[in-house]
C-alpha cells in the first residue's frame, strides 16, 4: 500500500524538479509552439510557449514505476505510452524544428498508431487470450471472439486521438485526466491488479506535477509528445482492466471532444461549408461563445469528475 502512495508522490516530485530545468532548455532550443491562425484569436499570445513538456511527464512516470514491478501488464502499458510518445515527439519535432505547423500528415500518424495498436492486439491474442467484453448498464458479459481484437484496435487508436484533441487549453487535458486515471487506479486495485493500479497512479502523479507549469497561464505545453502518450496510457488501463466500454463513460470528455470534430467535419461537408459548432474541438466552441479559458477548463474538469464517479459506481454495482 505504501508503494502505491509513493508512486504518484514520486511522479509529482520528479516533474516538479525537472520542470525548472527543462523549460529554460526548451526555450534555449527555441522549441516554441506555433499557434494556428484559424484558432481563437486569444491564443495568439501563447505563440512561442515551449512545447514537448510531455517529456517531463514520461520521465516522472518511468522513475515512479521503479517503486513497483515491471510485470508484463506494466511493460505493455509502458510500450503503448512510450510508443505513442515517440509518434508525438516526431510530430512535435516537425512542427517546432522543421517549422511545418501541421506536423505529421494524418496518414503518417494513423499508420504509426495502427502499428502500435497491431502490436497490442498481437500481445493480447498470444498472452491475454481474453475475448469477452463487459457491457456496462446492462451488466452482461459477451464473448466476441476475434471481433474483440478489432474493438480493442479501434479503442486504442480512438482513445489516443481523442485525448490528443482534448489538449487545447492550459491545463485542460491534465485536469480532465486526473479523475480518469484515479478511477482506473481504483478499479485495478479492487481487481487485485496492484501493478496496473500503480501505473494509473503514476499517470496521476505525472499529470499533477505537470500542472505546476501548465495551469493557466501555461509556461509549457505537453505537446503531442505528452497528449498521445497520455492517450496510450489511458487506453492501456481500460484494456488491461477489461473495462473497455466503461472508458466511454469515464473518459466521456474525451469522447465529446472527438465527436465534436467528427460532427463538425461531416456537417461542413454535407452542407458545403456550414459549421455545426463555432469551432471544434468542443472546448473552442465554448471559448468563442464567450467563456474564459479557465471557466472551460473548470467546467470540463467537473464533468470529468462526475463521469468518472458514475463509471466507477457502475463497475462497483456490477461486482459487489
Amino acid at each position: 500500500m505504501l508503494k502505491l502512495v509513493a508512486i504518484p508522490a514520486t511522479a509529482f516530485i520528479v516533474c516538479a524538479l525537472i520542470g525548472p530545468v527543462l523549460i529554460p532548455f526548451l526555450h534555449k532550443l527555441k522549441f516554441g509552439q506555433s499557434i494556428r491562425e484559424c484558432g481563437p484569436a486569444s491564443h495568439m499570445q501563447k505563440s512561442g510557449t515551449p512545447t514537448m513538456g510531455g517529456l517531463m511527464m514520461l520521465a516522472a512516470l518511468i522513475v515512479a514505476l521503479f517503486w513497483g514491478k515491471f510485470t508484463p501488464a506494466v511493460i505493455m502499458a509502458l510500450v503503448l505510452t512510450l510508443g505513442h510518445a515517440v509518434i508525438g515527439f516526431i510530430d512535435d519535432y516537425i512542427k517546432v524544428v522543421m517549422k511545418r505547423n501541421l506536423g505529421l500528415t494524418a496518414k503518417q500518424k494513423f499508420l504509426l498508431q495502427f502499428i502500435l495498436a497491431g502490436a497490442y492486439v498481437y500481445f493480447a491474442e498470444t498472452h491475454l487470450q481474453q475475448t469477452t467484453l463487459w457491457v456496462p448498464l446492462v451488466n452482461m458479459t459477451f464473448d466476441f471472439g476475434w471481433a474483440y481484437y478489432v474493438l480493442s484496435f479501434i479503442l486504442l487508436v480512438g482513445t489516443t486521438n481523442a485525448v490528443n484533441l482534448t489538449d487545447g487549453l492550459d491545463g485542460l487535458v491534465s485536469f480532465v485526466s486526473l479523475p480518469v486515471t484515479l478511477a482506473f487506479a481504483g478499479i485495478a486495485y479492487m481487481q487485485g491488479m496492484l501493478d496496473v493500479s500503480g501505473f494509473a497512479l503514476g499517470l496521476t502523479g505525472a499529470c499533477l506535477g505537470f500542472l505546476l507549469f501548465n495551469r493557466h497561464p501555461a509556461r509549457v505545453f505537453m505537446g503531442d509528445t505528452g497528449s498521445l502518450a497520455l492517450g496510450g496510457g489511458v487506453a492501456a488501463l481500460a484494456l488491461l482492466t477489461h473495462t473497455e466500454l466503461l472508458l466511454v463513460i469515464i473518459g466521456g470528455v474525451y469522447v465529446a471532444e472527438a465527436l465534436s470534430v467528427i460532427i463538425q467535419v461531416a456537417y461542413f461537408r454535407l452542407t458545403h461549408g456550414k459549421r455545426f459548432f463555432r469551432m471544434a474541438p468542443l472546448h473552442h466552441h465554448f471559448e468563442l461563445g464567450g467563456w474564459q479559458e479557465v471557466k472551460v477548463v473548470f467546467v470540463f474538469t467537473i464533468i470529468s469528475c462526475v463521469l468518472a464517479a458514475v463509471g466507477l459506481g457502475l463497475w462497483l454495482t456490477a461486482v459487489l
